[in-house]
């Protein structure tokens, strides 16, 4: 099974190829630069290091999000070009699942979390056991004082993984103390390895899709969506 995985889910651009269980290549580009313009193009480099065809790939996997809207839009139609052209499935994985998984058989519990602006992050909570990888807290938004005070009622050790890392690690230190851990840069951010891992498992599972069945997973409206819902109720006023 050769699977295809892009992340685009935030500033990071990240692009896999898998066969079975084994990773041949991954790319990763962590810079200023829309993905509009860089997507394809490493896309295109990834596969003719790997000397395969876009033919070749069983299934087109991306991260569904959370995570900044543009970005999900852009790798989310990517990917449903090629799998629409080529008539293959695809499979979706969530931002919040694939950054967990960046941590592997760790002890306690994996907590990502992705800036979602105002003190406010999306969140889950994920462990390991012996069947792989388990969500313990379903996908939500929290306010930072919210999530702090589920994981001090747990009681248990935490790793911090994702953007809002950096943003949050001394109010988190702080509050939490010793329960708090933080992992390295190189696996708090998205990577497209770990989203054809999962995507691979889900396959195995038969929970690939058609790519019209594909949609994003933003979890609250965008800023944009925000304002003109505020316009509306300005228009709406007696």
């Amino acid at each position: 099974m050769k699977i295809l995985a892009l992340d685009t889910s935030s500033i990071v651009a990240t692009v896999a190829v898998m066969e079975d269980e084994k990773l041949i290549a991954e790319i990763i580009l962590n810079y200023k630069k829309t993905h509009s313009e860089k997507l394809m193009p490493m896309i295109e480099e990834i596969l003719n290091h790997c000397e395969m065809e876009p033919k070749e790939i069983d299934i087109f996997a991306a991260s569904l999000g959370p995570g900044s809207f543009t970005g999900l839009r852009i790798g989310m139609t990517t990917v449903k070009a090629m799998a629409q052209a080529l008539n293959k499935p695809v499979v979706g994985v969530p931002t919040l699942e694939g950054l967990a998984y960046n941590v592997p058989y760790a002890d306690g519990l994996i907590c990502p979390i992705i800036d979602a602006q105002r003190d406010m992050v999306y969140t889950a909570l994920y462990s390991w056991d012996g069947d792989g990888l388990q969500e313990v807290m379903e996908q939500q938004v929290l306010s930072v004082d919210e999530l702090i005070n589920y994981l001090r009622d747990k009681n248990e050790k935490v790793i911090f993984v994702g953007d809002a890392v950096e943003k949050f690690r001394g109010k988190l230190n702080e509050t939490l103390s010793t329960q708090a851990n933080f992992s390295p840069s190189m696996v708090s951010m998205p990577r497209a390895a770990s989203i054809a891992q999962l995507a691979r498992i889900k396959a195995l599972k038969d929970e690939s899709m058609e790519a019209s069945e594909l949609v994003p997973l933003y979890m609250r409206k965008s800023q944009a969506e925000h304002q003109y819902d505020e316009r509306m109720k300005g228009r709406e006023m007696p």
